[in-house]
């Protein structure tokens, strides 16, 4: 007897409906991976040329300026003492020849916000890039440049210098700071001179509310083992840690070794 097989056509909707239903989830994944593959190069590739070509730019256009004000004899304008600079004499990091430079060249002016105002070289890393007021990221360091925290010293004053930078995407001016050494050097340039500070601490990760790491004293709350005693002539460089994270804070400290008018 020949058996005929009955075939329920409810049954075969059924696993139409489960074709297509994972064929379309298929699909669905697919584009979503695309298009998170597309976030990932506009994020890592493509906002670190739009930013580097545009602090590039930047450079050239402080130097220019520069160069085109070379004949003028003005001093620019020292900013107002604010406490920071009266809490406390500091000692200078030359005190023969490196005083009697800083006497003759006045400490940067104080810049307009989110302008950039002067240039950050540092040779160990291949790196120039503007130095900008304020730390906003769409305003600055988005744009590639490093940015001033506003209420620490400008470059020349007894004090804090302090700066951040992107470690990654926008730029990432800040990527290898953990690769700098005692004694490598770090130059700031302004329209009336050029400040040479020498790497000195590197914290290596601490919260990021360690504010005080920024302070005209830099030391750290978290880590007390790291920072200073003394007044001096700082610069503090910080930025996130780790790569593509923001969780901790990296900082290297350096200390001002020389000025030299333009």
């Amino acid at each position: 007897m020949v058996r005929v097989r009955v075939v329920r056509h409810s049954g075969l909707r059924r696993r139409a409906l489960r074709r297509r239903a994972l064929w379309g989830g298929g699909e669905l994944l697919v584009t979503v991976g695309v298009v998170l593959l597309l976030l990932v190069v506009h994020q890592v590739w493509w906002t670190n040329r739009e930013a580097r070509a545009g602090a590039e730019r930047e450079v050239r256009a402080l130097e220019r300026a520069w160069d085109g004000a070379a004949g003028d004899p003005g001093t620019p304008p020292v900013p107002a003492a604010t406490d920071t600079d009266t809490a406390a004499p500091a000692p200078s990091p030359e005190p023969s020849a490196g005083t009697r430079r800083r006497s003759a060249v006045a400490p940067a002016p104080r810049p307009d916000w989110s302008r950039a105002y002067a240039i950050l070289t540092i040779p160990r890393l291949n790196l120039r890039v503007p130095i900008a007021e304020g730390i906003s990221k769409s305003g600055v360091l988005n744009k590639g440049y490093v940015g001033h925290y506003p209420g620490t010293q400008q470059p020349g004053q007894a004090g804090n210098f302090a700066l951040a930078g992107h470690r990654n995407t926008h730029g990432e001016p800040f990527r290898y700071i953990n690769r700098l050494a005692p004694r490598d050097t770090v130059r700031v340039e302004t329209r009336s001179a050029t400040y040479t500070y020498a790497v000195d601490q590197t914290l290596a990760q601490t919260a990021a509310h360690d504010g005080s790491v920024i302070r005209p004293i830099p030391r750290s709350t978290v880590k007390p083992g790291h920072g200073y005693d003394d007044p001096g002539y700082y610069l503090t460089l910080t930025t996130c840690t780790p790569e593509y994270t923001s969780k901790y804070r990296l900082v290297v400290w350096g200390k001002l070794v020389s000025m030299r008018p333009r």
